[in-house]
């Protein structure tokens, strides 16, 4: 293997324990309720559609790739 993917490994997983923390301490409770999150209860069922968390994780995920692909 080389070592750049054991670098990218170590960063990734550094990344996931740091959200992680912030889940566990609270710091992502507006995560899920943001305007435009659609949630719809009934007497049994309740749907739940993050649209607008879901693009605001699709943005910053494409941004950060995008400047780790010019620092190639």
């Amino acid at each position: 293997m080389d070592r750049s993917v054991g670098i990218l490994l170590l960063v990734a997983a550094a990344v996931i324990a740091v959200v992680g923390l912030a889940a566990l301490t609270g710091a992502l409770g507006w995560f899920g309720r943001l305007p435009g999150d659609i949630r719809v209860s009934g007497r049994n069922v309740t749907v739940y559609a993050p649209i607008v968390s879901m693009l605001l994780v699709s943005v910053v995920l494409s941004v950060v790739l995008g400047l780790v692909s010019r620092l190639r």
